[in-house]
Protein backbone atom coordinates (compact mmCIF):
# COMPACT_ATOMS: atom_id res chain seq x y z
CA UNK A 1 0.00 0.00 0.00
CA UNK A 2 1.37 3.68 -0.86
CA UNK A 3 1.81 6.01 1.73
CA UNK A 4 -0.80 8.14 3.44
CA UNK A 5 0.73 11.87 2.88
CA UNK A 6 -2.66 13.50 4.51
CA UNK A 7 -2.40 11.07 7.75
CA UNK A 8 -6.12 9.45 6.78
CA UNK A 9 -6.96 5.81 7.53
CA UNK A 10 -9.43 3.23 6.58
CA UNK A 11 -10.69 0.13 7.97
CA UNK A 12 -10.53 -2.81 6.21
CA UNK A 13 -13.42 -2.99 3.83
CA UNK A 14 -14.21 0.72 3.99
CA UNK A 15 -12.24 2.73 1.75
CA UNK A 16 -15.37 3.66 -0.21
CA UNK A 17 -16.35 5.95 3.12
CA UNK A 18 -12.65 6.83 3.02
CA UNK A 19 -12.80 7.89 -0.62
CA UNK A 20 -15.93 9.86 -0.11
CA UNK A 21 -14.03 11.76 3.38
CA UNK A 22 -11.13 12.55 1.38
CA UNK A 23 -13.05 13.96 -1.87
CA UNK A 24 -15.30 16.01 0.70
CA UNK A 25 -12.07 17.43 2.36
CA UNK A 26 -11.22 18.28 -1.04
CA UNK A 27 -14.47 20.11 -2.21
CA UNK A 28 -13.92 22.12 1.41
CA UNK A 29 -10.53 23.34 0.50
CA UNK A 30 -11.85 24.22 -3.20
CA UNK A 31 -15.28 23.54 -4.66
CA UNK A 32 -16.47 20.55 -6.70
CA UNK A 33 -13.60 21.21 -9.22
CA UNK A 34 -10.82 19.95 -6.56
CA UNK A 35 -12.47 16.35 -6.37
CA UNK A 36 -10.14 13.78 -8.15
CA UNK A 37 -10.49 10.59 -7.94
CA UNK A 38 -6.34 9.71 -7.98
CA UNK A 39 -6.16 12.47 -5.59
CA UNK A 40 -8.72 11.09 -3.10
CA UNK A 41 -6.79 7.62 -3.56
CA UNK A 42 -3.70 9.51 -3.02
CA UNK A 43 -4.81 10.89 0.60
CA UNK A 44 -6.33 7.89 1.82
CA UNK A 45 -2.94 5.87 0.69
CA UNK A 46 -4.11 3.57 -1.71
CA UNK A 47 -3.46 3.62 -5.75
CA UNK A 48 -6.20 4.74 -8.08
CA UNK A 49 -6.32 1.20 -9.25
CA UNK A 50 -8.20 0.48 -5.96
CA UNK A 51 -10.43 3.66 -6.25
CA UNK A 52 -11.28 2.41 -9.48
CA UNK A 53 -12.88 -0.52 -7.78
CA UNK A 54 -15.02 1.43 -5.80
CA UNK A 55 -16.37 4.25 -8.23
CA UNK A 56 -16.42 4.37 -11.82
CA UNK A 57 -14.85 8.01 -12.55
CA UNK A 58 -14.83 11.35 -11.21
CA UNK A 59 -18.63 11.61 -11.72
CA UNK A 60 -19.44 9.07 -8.91
CA UNK A 61 -17.20 10.51 -6.31
CA UNK A 62 -18.44 13.61 -7.16
CA UNK A 63 -22.11 13.01 -6.98
CA UNK A 64 -21.25 11.27 -3.57
CA UNK A 65 -19.55 14.36 -2.40
CA UNK A 66 -23.08 16.55 -3.68
CA UNK A 67 -24.92 14.35 -1.34
CA UNK A 68 -22.97 14.74 1.57
CA UNK A 69 -22.68 18.76 0.76
CA UNK A 70 -26.71 18.80 0.54
CA UNK A 71 -26.77 16.60 3.62
CA UNK A 72 -24.30 18.95 5.59
CA UNK A 73 -26.59 22.19 4.39
CA UNK A 74 -29.79 20.51 5.61
CA UNK A 75 -27.98 20.00 9.09
CA UNK A 76 -26.78 22.91 9.31
CA UNK A 77 -30.28 24.83 8.85
CA UNK A 78 -32.19 22.19 11.41
CA UNK A 79 -29.49 23.28 14.08
CA UNK A 80 -29.98 26.97 13.08
CA UNK A 81 -33.10 26.34 13.61
CA UNK A 82 -33.38 24.04 16.75
CA UNK A 83 -31.68 27.15 18.38
CA UNK A 84 -34.21 29.66 17.70
CA UNK A 85 -36.82 29.48 20.78
CA UNK A 86 -39.78 29.12 19.10
CA UNK A 87 -43.07 31.44 20.07
CA UNK A 88 -46.95 30.16 21.46
CA UNK A 89 -48.50 32.64 19.00
CA UNK A 90 -48.27 30.29 15.69
CA UNK A 91 -48.13 32.93 13.03
CA UNK A 92 -45.08 34.02 14.60
CA UNK A 93 -43.74 30.50 15.56
CA UNK A 94 -43.69 29.94 11.88
CA UNK A 95 -42.12 33.37 10.76
CA UNK A 96 -39.50 32.46 13.21
CA UNK A 97 -38.56 29.19 12.31
CA UNK A 98 -38.89 30.61 8.28
CA UNK A 99 -36.29 32.74 9.75
CA UNK A 100 -33.77 30.74 10.91
CA UNK A 101 -34.12 28.19 8.40
CA UNK A 102 -32.63 30.85 6.05
CA UNK A 103 -30.01 32.37 8.05
CA UNK A 104 -28.93 28.33 8.53
CA UNK A 105 -28.72 28.03 5.27
CA UNK A 106 -26.44 31.52 4.46
CA UNK A 107 -24.17 30.85 7.08
CA UNK A 108 -23.82 27.71 5.43
CA UNK A 109 -22.82 28.85 2.27
CA UNK A 110 -20.49 31.98 3.70
CA UNK A 111 -18.70 29.37 6.16
CA UNK A 112 -18.39 26.55 4.21
CA UNK A 113 -18.54 27.65 0.49
CA UNK A 114 -16.46 24.90 -1.09
CA UNK A 115 -19.19 22.34 -0.08
CA UNK A 116 -21.80 24.87 -1.11
CA UNK A 117 -20.64 24.87 -4.54
CA UNK A 118 -20.72 21.33 -4.38
CA UNK A 119 -24.18 20.57 -2.98
CA UNK A 120 -25.55 22.04 -6.77
CA UNK A 121 -22.73 21.17 -8.60
CA UNK A 122 -24.09 19.07 -12.04
CA UNK A 123 -21.59 15.82 -11.84
CA UNK A 124 -21.33 14.27 -15.22
CA UNK A 125 -22.61 11.44 -16.28
CA UNK A 126 -26.16 12.10 -14.77
CA UNK A 127 -26.04 8.89 -13.07
CA UNK A 128 -23.26 9.62 -10.98
CA UNK A 129 -25.82 11.27 -8.61
CA UNK A 130 -27.26 7.20 -8.30
CA UNK A 131 -29.92 7.51 -9.92
CA UNK A 132 -31.39 7.33 -13.84
CA UNK A 133 -34.81 8.37 -15.38
CA UNK A 134 -37.15 5.70 -16.55
CA UNK A 135 -37.76 5.77 -20.02
CA UNK A 136 -39.85 8.92 -20.89
CA UNK A 137 -39.41 10.71 -17.53
CA UNK A 138 -37.99 14.03 -17.05
CA UNK A 139 -34.35 13.64 -15.78
CA UNK A 140 -34.97 15.51 -12.63
CA UNK A 141 -32.99 15.00 -9.87
CA UNK A 142 -34.05 14.02 -6.11
CA UNK A 143 -35.40 16.49 -3.70
CA UNK A 144 -32.95 18.77 -2.18
CA UNK A 145 -33.58 18.49 1.51
CA UNK A 146 -32.82 22.15 2.34
CA UNK A 147 -35.17 23.55 0.01
CA UNK A 148 -37.90 20.82 1.21
CA UNK A 149 -37.41 22.30 4.75
CA UNK A 150 -37.72 25.76 3.11
CA UNK A 151 -40.98 24.51 1.29
CA UNK A 152 -42.27 23.24 4.95
CA UNK A 153 -42.02 26.09 6.78
CA UNK A 154 -43.52 28.57 4.20
CA UNK A 155 -46.09 25.93 3.99
CA UNK A 156 -46.28 26.18 7.68
CA UNK A 157 -46.35 30.00 8.27
CA UNK A 158 -48.89 30.19 5.25
CA UNK A 159 -51.17 27.51 6.90
CA UNK A 160 -50.81 29.51 10.40
CA UNK A 161 -51.87 32.73 8.32
CA UNK A 162 -55.55 34.07 9.16
CA UNK A 163 -56.55 32.74 5.92
CA UNK A 164 -54.65 28.96 6.37
CA UNK A 165 -53.66 28.38 2.66
CA UNK A 166 -50.44 26.74 0.68
CA UNK A 167 -48.04 29.16 -1.29
CA UNK A 168 -48.51 28.87 -4.47
CA UNK A 169 -45.48 26.83 -6.46
CA UNK A 170 -44.29 30.53 -7.39
CA UNK A 171 -44.24 32.26 -4.42
CA UNK A 172 -42.24 29.17 -2.89
CA UNK A 173 -40.43 29.09 -5.91
CA UNK A 174 -39.55 33.17 -5.59
CA UNK A 175 -38.43 32.67 -1.89
CA UNK A 176 -36.33 29.93 -3.08
CA UNK A 177 -34.55 31.94 -5.74
CA UNK A 178 -34.41 34.87 -3.09
CA UNK A 179 -32.39 32.98 -0.47
CA UNK A 180 -29.97 30.70 -2.82
CA UNK A 181 -29.43 33.79 -4.94
CA UNK A 182 -28.30 36.09 -1.87
CA UNK A 183 -26.32 33.06 -1.00
CA UNK A 184 -24.05 32.93 -4.45
CA UNK A 185 -24.13 36.44 -4.50
CA UNK A 186 -22.50 36.27 -1.32
CA UNK A 187 -19.87 33.34 -1.73
CA UNK A 188 -19.14 34.13 -5.52
CA UNK A 189 -20.40 37.28 -6.57
CA UNK A 190 -19.89 41.10 -5.70
CA UNK A 191 -21.27 40.80 -2.57
CA UNK A 192 -18.87 38.51 -1.28
CA UNK A 193 -16.71 41.92 -0.65
CA UNK A 194 -19.39 43.18 1.82
CA UNK A 195 -18.35 43.84 5.87
CA UNK A 196 -20.04 41.95 7.51
CA UNK A 197 -22.65 44.20 8.91
CA UNK A 198 -23.54 45.32 5.49
CA UNK A 199 -23.87 41.66 4.63
CA UNK A 200 -26.08 41.11 7.57
CA UNK A 201 -28.04 43.96 7.37
CA UNK A 202 -28.29 42.25 3.19
CA UNK A 203 -29.52 38.63 4.29
CA UNK A 204 -32.40 40.28 6.78
CA UNK A 205 -33.43 42.51 4.21
CA UNK A 206 -34.20 39.62 1.88
CA UNK A 207 -35.45 37.71 4.92
CA UNK A 208 -38.45 40.09 5.06
CA UNK A 209 -38.73 40.41 1.57
CA UNK A 210 -39.75 36.14 1.24
CA UNK A 211 -41.63 37.04 4.64
CA UNK A 212 -43.62 39.44 3.14
CA UNK A 213 -44.25 37.56 -0.43
CA UNK A 214 -45.42 34.81 1.90
CA UNK A 215 -47.87 36.71 3.51
CA UNK A 216 -49.34 38.81 0.34
CA UNK A 217 -48.81 35.62 -1.47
Amino acid sequence: MAANPAGKSYHHGDLRNALVDAAVDLAADGGPERVVLREAARRVGVSPTAAYRHFDGQGELLGAVKRHAQEALAEAMERAAGRDPGSDDPVLAAERRLAALVRGYVAFALAEPGLYRAAFCTPRPPCAMGWLPEAGEPAEEPEVRAFALLDEALAALAAAGPVPRRPAPDVRAAAWSAVHGLSLLLVDGPLRRLPAPRRDGVVERTLAMVLSGVRAG
